[in-house]
């Protein structure tokens, strides 16, 4: 269960995200129910490195992050998922491009926060699944390495 304080338009709206089955989601807005269905199916993380910038001021203080589990190779490649929800920055690489484990192929804009996101394997891209501007939500695919 994820929880959101929103402002859209200038008013101000509480969600909490109970539930996401493939592409249909159980929130709750400001004390009613919903159900939310996605253009295309939610997949959950598989593993994703992450290395975050500062574009405003410094925080506080922050937990320790976890560190990232192996990528899970499937049968078509391996899949770099969004490891937040956010808005894609900045795509850097393209279809066909040849990428090593560890190298910055795109930019996610998430909590006022830039974080670069890497390739989880060494290999050739297969397909990207976003584009610049698009909002994404945690476990989307971002792209296959094969």
């Amino acid at each position: 269960m994820k929880e959101y304080k929103l402002k859209i338009n200038g008013n101000d709206y509480n969600v909490v995200i109970n539930d996401v089955q493939e592409s249909v989601a159980s929130v709750e807005v400001n004390g009613s129910n919903f159900k939310v269905e996605f253009e295309k199916p939610i997949v959950k993380p598989t593993a994703i490195k992450v290395v975050k910038t500062a574009t405003a001021a410094p925080a506080v203080s922050a937990a320790a992050p976890k560190p990232a589990a192996a990528p899970a190779p499937t049968a078509g490649g391996t899949t770099v998922s969004s490891p937040l929800p956010g808005v894609i920055l900045e795509v850097c690489v393209k279809e066909g491009d040849t990428v090593k484990s560890g190298q910055k192929i795109m930019v996610l804009e998430a909590m006022k926060m830039e974080n670069v996101v890497e390739a989880t394997a060494d290999g050739v891209i297969k397909s990207i699944k976003v584009n610049k501007g698009d909002s994404v939500m945690e476990g989307t695919p971002l792209a296959i390495i094969g």
